[in-house]
């Protein structure tokens, strides 16, 4: 295993639904812009530059079976960069299965959340390669798809999954996500100070300013979806930038 994020990255969003590339507006099924053929998508990014891809099985995350399996599959053999995958993941064998076929960190989120010694289980195993997805909305971490709080601090939460062996934290802003509305920062940065593993931010960024701000209160790396996909800016300029 490589370290991760070793210098600030932008991070290209290949989220799948139904076999496709689709960006959603605050997660919501039914919102989704449909965006073509993952693989197609993948090997555009890392030929642009990437130098990670995130991967997002939607029909996993919505119903728990990882539904785009095979287009996982066939990203992990077409491009040479790691990959990242969320979506589904309920189990140390799911994780552990993935991993295995040549995924670089699998993302855990309501699953952690509910049993953080999943985190330490998988990690035992595969040192580094667990991320834990915290999503804040209001200033507290959210489950099952953004409806249900647990009155977590997303600061404490991350410091507590970093006790627990995560790799490194994905954390998306809901109130921004989808929206291309802009970033705050704020919340961003109390995890990234929590924390001496990498934090990765996602969800609202619209410009390459947002770009800047996530890296300049600590972020790692910063995941991007519609803004790339809509051409708001090039991968190459958030690179630059």
């Amino acid at each position: 295993m490589h370290e991760p994020f070793p210098e600030f990255e932008v991070v290209p969003a290949v989220d799948m639904q139904d076999g496709a590339v689709v960006q959603l507006v605050q997660g919501e099924r039914g919102t989704e812009t449909q965006y073509g053929d993952p693989v197609t998508a993948a090997e555009r990014w890392v030929g642009e530059g990437a130098r990670t891809l995130h991967l997002v099985d939607l029909d996993g995350a919505f119903d728990g079976e990882r539904a785009n399996a095979d287009a996982v599959e066939a990203i992990v053999d077409a491009v040479d960069v790691p990959v990242q995958l969320g979506g589904g993941i309920r189990t140390a064998a799911d994780a552990t299965d993935l991993l295995d076929r040549g995924v670089e960190r699998v993302i855990l989120g309501t699953a952690a959340v509910e049993r953080p010694e999943l985190v330490s289980e998988i990690a035992a195993q595969h040192p580094g390669r667990v991320m834990v997805s915290l999503d804040a909305k209001g200033g507290e971490v959210v489950v099952s798809g953004w409806t249900e709080g647990t009155g977590l601090d997303p600061a404490a939460a991350a410091a507590r999954f970093e006790e627990e062996g995560a790799g490194s934290i994905l954390f998306t802003d809901v109130d921004v996500e989808g929206r291309q509305a802009g970033v705050q920062t704020d919340v961003t940065g109390r995890v990234a100070d929590a924390v001496d593993i990498p934090v990765v931010a996602s969800g609202g960024v619209a410009s390459l300013d947002d770009v800047r701000a996530l890296r300049e209160v600590g972020a790692a790396a910063v995941v991007v979806g519609t803004a790339l996909y809509e051409g708001s800016f090039t991968l190459a300029a958030a690179m630059d930038a």
